[in-house]
């Protein structure tokens, strides 16, 4: 104040005026941009807020109307009452009997029983709407076949052959032993239930010795064959050697 007074005040240059402004400005601006900043990143944490649409549905057509009832049915008229006879066998009675007898249908003598609309030709004991002459009777199912006859059994392995009771040696043919013939004729024997042999079979031929052979087997016999207690026919291997003794 005094140097105002006196005449002597010092006047602050223009020259730095200008820097000061500018300085100003900048801090201003730094402050706006970090507030900017401060702002861009609080924005991009918060959530967005999801949009939501909405649809209004048309409401549904209304319901049709009810059907018409159906029209009541025709009452049926009850038939006609018959006329009640007064005159004759069905005219009906001035007074109540005091008890009704029935009448026996025709066609069945006294004592016997039917029912009330049988036919002629009925059994005591019938139902009603029998059939003239009863019901027919089932044929009795045919008798079962007769088993197939059975095969003879061939001895041998488990079945064991039976006993020979009884055998008869070949007779050499002179003519077989002229010729000097020799060698082995295999025979098959078929067997009865009694033991007896029934046929006879060549299976190895010797030529002049075979009936020689089957003479001496045919006259052969055994024991029965028994297989659960039954006799049975059996076939067995026969084999005879016929050998010349030299001199």
């Amino acid at each position: 104040m005094f140097d105002l007074i006196t005449g002597q005040a010092r006047h602050i240059p223009r020259r730095q005026t200008v820097p000061m402004l500018l300085s100003i400005a900048a801090e201003v601006g730094a402050v706006a941009l970090i507030a900017a900043a401060s702002i861009l990143v609080a924005t991009d944490h918060v959530p967005q807020i999801p949009s939501m649409m909405a649809f209004v549905a048309a409401p549904p057509p209304p319901a049709p109307p009810p059907p018409p009832p159906p029209p009541p049915a025709p009452r049926a008229t009850p038939p006609a009452a018959r006329p009640v006879p007064t005159t004759g066998a069905f005219a009906a009675p001035v007074e109540a009997p005091s008890r009704i007898e029935p009448e026996a249908p025709a066609g069945l003598d006294a004592g016997e029983e039917g029912v009330q609309g049988g036919v002629e030709g009925g059994v005591p004991g019938g139902v009603l709407g029998g059939i003239v002459g009863g019901l027919p009777t089932a044929a009795p199912p045919p008798p079962p076949p007769p088993p197939a006859p059975r095969g003879p059994v061939r001895v041998g392995g488990e079945i064991k052959t039976p006993a020979l009771v009884y055998r008869v040696e070949p007779v050499y043919p002179p003519f077989a032993m002229a010729a000097n013939i020799q060698g082995t004729v295999i025979l098959e024997a078929v067997v009865d239930e009694q033991g007896a042999v029934q046929d006879v079979t060549v299976i190895r031929s010797q030529g002049l010795l075979d009936k020689a052979a089957i003479a001496a087997v045919r006259q052969w016999r055994y024991s029965p064959l028994l297989l659960n207690g039954r006799p049975e026919k059996f076939v067995l291997t026969v084999v005879l050697t016929f050998h010349l003794e030299m001199k």
